[in-house]
């Protein structure tokens, strides 16, 4: 029996699909709608159907990594090892990765944007809650010894790590951090070293495995 054809993609999913990889590869503020358009080979006028403004591009990519991340932070709550901490961390990564422009431009969206500007201060809640979660999973499980005064600054250390690790594989190496074939080595630091902050806390066998984990990864 014959495949029935696929149906064809919606233009607005299309838009949102083009628009995120120009973004992620050139930055929101160096990409026009014009070039948008141009890029998809539809009129502006057909893209002003969709989305009459910028911002709305900007939002709608925004809902979308807003409902991603709230299932990735879900996951949180079911971390017992730190073999499940790295897979988190990993997914949480690839996400950033995925929604980079947003990360990479933040402070500037931030100022320009009123929605992004409310909305990343409930992200930023959202992933505090998660690694508190995270850390209450691993110390229920018997993998990290932590007080409830350790683990409030050490939950903070690991949600600006998250946040602003891109920023720092940016300034560090500003022609290659942002490179696709730079992404994997970026991502697996940026998971370790949030990971790395429990060192202090982890036990013996713990400790030894994230080391294994970190040397396995970060070497490929």
């Amino acid at each position: 029996m014959a495949t029935p054809p696929k149906k064809p993609r919606r233009t607005a999913e299309r838009i949102l699909e083009v628009t995120l990889d120009l973004f992620n590869r050139f930055g929101e503020p160096n990409v026009s709608t014009t070039l948008i358009s141009a890029e998809m080979g539809i009129s502006p006028g057909n893209l002003y159907y969709h989305y009459p403004a910028k911002d709305e591009l900007i939002n709608a990519l925004f809902e979308l990594y807003e409902r991603a991340l709230a299932e990735i932070l879900h996951a949180a709550d079911g971390v017992e090892n730190v073999e499940d901490a790295w897979l988190f961390f990993h997914m949480l990564f690839e996400l950033i990765w995925g929604y980079r422009f947003l990360y990479r431009d933040l402070n500037d969206l931030l100022s320009k944007n009123r929605r992004l500007e409310t909305h990343f201060q409930f992200v930023l809640k959202n992933k505090q809650k998660a690694m508190h979660a995270l850390l209450d999973g691993l110390a229920r499980a018997g993998a990290v010894r932590i007080t409830g005064e350790q683990a409030a600054p050490t939950a903070t250390s690991m949600v600006v790590v998250v946040t602003y690790w891109l920023s720092f594989e940016y300034v560090r190496d500003p022609r290659r951090a942002l490179e696709p074939e730079a992404a994997a080595a970026a991502m697996g630091r940026g998971g370790y070293h949030a990971l790395a902050l429990l060192m202090p806390h982890l036990d013996e066998a713990s400790r030894g495995h994230l080391q294994q984990l970190a040397a396995s990864y970060l070497a490929n």
